[in-house]
């Protein structure tokens, strides 16, 4: 397989160490328009031939087109911040390509009633092109990371072998994660991180079907496995929501992240003075957008690996029935900061969302996973992508949990 990586930040460049020298892996162009950035993640591979470095403007599809016909490759594989996720979509489907990414295409709030009712949900541009994609014989593979990603491969394999009726899929995100020595730091991408939380939750339900509430709603202690017990954690809104309904059959679909008062606060306080902003204000004759200035002033993800400590636990809770008794599942994946630091060099978010593409790419070149159209994971067999998991020696559990003792 021949590959255009767009974008080699946090994880884009865990994306293109993870998969140097796979087998699988003809060439991958590390592509970007941080020219420096992407020079340094080619020379931490060490080989120009398979990653060729190319200069790249992400929000021109046109672009985007034209450099993945320049090296005739396979896959367009976006690990670009949302709000270009569109523009490489779209070059991609020009090139009559395959693609990949680890989001899907950005929601807009409903103008009079956003905590109630959804506007443009996230993905509906991106899943309204399924037909175009279908059309061409080609797969977009959308919110391959680890959530959205791996945790709906959980739900599909909880689908196939341990319920024979789903009541809820709730994804939970979580742990002991610390960054230790700033102020207010974020794991991945501040940009992405005020979008996500204050924008409002979505949620599914059969009967209602989607539905939204105010960012931090419906605090719940959840009980994380591995030792770490109960942690807070409160709605966000997420893409796995909006996937999973689609072809999984439940009653409820939720994600919940733990946040943490304090940064809940944090978000909050930005939110109050317009700090998190995306249209341009004046400031000493200049334009300037607010969330940008807040962008410039937090540490950079990549750079806070040695300052992390903890353990990051993503997975997936599920309800329901099996042989006509009641069951509850929590599938999941857990990695320890200074592991994966020591391991790969990698901070844990960067390297939880890095491997899953990873894995999925080599499904496609093996034929594992075949489709066409808009789809995601749970469209896929599960088996073979937790088996390779298990090959890499990649940990991932499941636990039987006493009906309704999921939370404290």
């Amino acid at each position: 397989m021949k590959v255009l990586l767009v974008g080699v930040g946090t994880v884009g460049e865990a994306i293109a160490r993870l998969s140097a020298g796979r087998p699988w892996l003809d060439q991958m162009v590390l592509a970007g328009h941080n020219l420096d950035r992407v020079r340094q993640v080619a020379d931490s591979i060490g080989d120009a031939a398979s990653h060729p470095v190319a200069p790249l403007d992400a929000s021109d599809a046109d672009a985007v087109e034209a450099l993945a016909r320049e090296y005739a490759v396979d896959l367009v594989m976006n690990a670009v911040d949302p709000r270009f996720l569109m523009p490489v979509f779209r070059g991609a489907l020009a090139a009559d390509v395959n693609y990949m990414d680890m989001a899907v295409s950005m929601s807009t709030p409903h103008p009079t009633d956003p905590y109630s009712q959804t506007g443009i949900k996230l993905g509906d541009d991106s899943f309204a092109m399924d037909a175009a994609w279908r059309d061409r014989g080609r797969l977009a593979l959308v919110g391959q990371g680890i959530s959205p990603g791996l945790a709906q491969v959980f739900a599909a394999h909880a689908s196939k072998h341990l319920f024979d009726e789903i009541h809820d899929i709730n994804i939970r995100a979580g742990g002991d994660l610390r960054i230790e020595g700033y102020p207010f730091a974020t794991v991945f991408s501040i940009w992405t991180t005020i979008e996500e939380c204050l924008n409002p939750p979505l949620v599914w339900e059969k009967e209602r079907g989607f539905f939204t509430l105010p960012p931090f709603a419906e605090p719940e202690r959840f009980i994380f496995p591995e030792g770490i017990g109960p942690v807070e954690c409160v709605h966000v809104e997420h893409e796995d929501v909006a996937m999973i309904p689609r072809v999984l059959d439940a009653r409820r679909v939720t994600f919940k992240y733990a946040l943490g008062e304090e940064f809940i606060g944090a978000l909050k306080v930005l939110h109050a003075i317009g700090l998190d902003r995306t249209d341009p204000i004046e400031v000493d004759g200049q334009q300037v957008r607010p969330r940008n200035v807040v962008s410039a002033l937090v540490p950079d993800p990549a750079t806070l690996g040695d300052h992390m400590t903890g353990r990051v636990i993503v997975g997936t809770h599920v309800t329901g029935r099996k042989d006509g008794k009641p069951r509850e599942t929590f599938s999941y994946q857990m990695c320890d900061a200074q592991d994966t630091m020591h391991r790969h060099g990698l901070q844990p978010v960067a390297w939880q969302a890095g491997f899953n593409p990873v894995v999925a790419m080599e499904l496609l070149a093996d034929g594992a996973w075949q489709g066409t159209g808009v789809l995601s994971a749970e469209s896929f067999d599960p088996d073979p992508y937790l088996a390779i998991l298990d090959r890499d020696g990649i940990h991932h559990a499941t636990i039987d949990i006493e009906p309704g003792r999921a939370f404290a």
